[in-house]
């Protein structure tokens, strides 16, 4: 594949995470183990979770090493609905599939809030939730994804801290999107939980991490032999854990975020200039500088997916973890996109190796999508 652009899905590994994972391949032992080789893993493995820390603006203990974001976010769903006794869990209608997966695995009731067109969580609708738990004496446990990975919308993380304030609800935010790409102060928010991954940003796949708060320190999910400060079981891939930590120092140095909003800007001017019927999902909303989901009217994504990866570019229709399905997607039918329209979606996300030479790649093979497209409508 020669132009990738589905950044959101998994990034292009940095070539220091390859480095560090190779090194701490060659290693051999158990980090739980107390001798030599054991304590070297370790020491491994404390670096590469200051480093995590740090890019997250947490404090080391903060960080728990998981299996995926997904994992991540169960133990925080699933386990903390047990550690904190919780009545009701609350989630976005765009959330992630691992959020809402979880919610509805939690035992408990979930409650479902919607968003506006640009996908926008109703922080009316999230306010009466927490009014009637607040007057039923119920605790409820939040879930919401502050940037969405289909659209790139931001959601107001700061007033939704603000909206359950000093109440016994708990908060828990799957920033995957997000992290390393926006500012991230962890240990200073008051957010509960928060899940990361390390492939979104040039790392190694099958690894993620919870970040959480002291008080969350009860939150289990994967029993075992006390590994991660006893808050998740397993030995730890001291492979993986590298890769992450290295993958946390390189894409700070290599992603710029306002080099990465201007492709955005190029994109979405070529894209106009070309089709000047396309829909820009979620324009009217504050979304991060990696990410278009855009539609042409008439061009489902699954004909236009075929020929541009014909064309050896690589894009997508959504979320790679709905998987192997294209089609509509349920963050545009939350927004209230026409079935017609939400099958004609396409995503283009950037990252740290993206160009504006891939865009021009992009373009080529696109217009011959659109030439088809309109020679099929004229003969119609």
């Amino acid at each position: 594949m020669s132009v990738y652009l589905d950044h959101n899905a998994s990034a292009p590994m940095l070539p220091r995470v390859r480095a560090a994972m190779l090194a701490a391949l060659e290693m051999v032992g158990n980090p739980s183990s107390v001798h030599g080789p054991g304590r070297a893993l370790r020491a491994l493995i404390d670096d590469a979770r200051d480093k995590v820390a740090k890019a997250a603006g947490a404090e080391a203990k903060q960080v728990v090493f998981t299996g995926s974001a997904t994992e991540a976010l169960t133990q925080a769903i699933v386990g903390g609905v047990k550690a904190f006794a919780i009545d009701r869990v609350v989630v976005c209608a765009t959330d992630h599939a691992a959020a809402l997966k979880a919610a509805e695995a939690s035992g408990v009731s979930v409650r479902v809030v919607g968003v506006d067109g640009n996908g926008i969580i109703d922080l009316d609708a999230l306010a009466r939730h927490i009014e009637t738990a607040n007057a039923a004496g119920e605790k409820l446990l939040v879930a919401v994804s502050w940037v969405n990975n289909e659209t790139g919308v931001v959601q107001p993380r700061a007033k939704i801290e603000m909206l359950l304030g000093p109440t016994p609800h708990i908060l828990v935010v799957d920033a995957v999107q997000a992290f390393g790409k926006l500012g991230l102060d962890f240990a200073a928010c008051a957010t509960d939980m928060m899940a990361i991954s390390a492939h979104k940003i040039g790392g190694p796949a099958g690894i993620g991490a919870l970040l959480v708060k002291g008080h969350a320190d009860t939150v289990r999910l994967v029993p075992g032999g006390g590994q991660e400060q006893g808050r998740r079981g397993g030995t730890e891939s001291a492979a993986l854990i590298a890769g992450f930590g290295a993958a946390c120092e390189e894409f700070g140095e290599v992603f710029k975020a306002d080099r990465a909003a201007a492709l955005v800007t190029a994109f979405e001017d070529r894209l106009f200039s070309l089709a000047p019927d396309a829909v820009i999902f979620s324009r009217g909303a504050e979304r991060i500088g990696t990410t278009i989901n855009f539609a042409v009217p008439g061009i489902k994504n699954t004909v236009a997916m075929m020929s541009l990866d014909l064309a050896g570019i690589a894009v997508s229709s959504g979320s790679a973890c709905s998987s192997g399905k294209v089609g509509r997607s349920h963050v545009l039918s939350a927004m209230g996109v026409s079935p017609d329209l939400s099958e004609c979606g396409l995503r283009v996300s950037f990252g740290w190796s993206s160009t504006t030479e891939e865009i021009d790649a992009f373009f080529s093979a696109f217009e011959t999508v659109l030439s088809r497209h309109r020679r099929n409508g004229a003969a119609a």
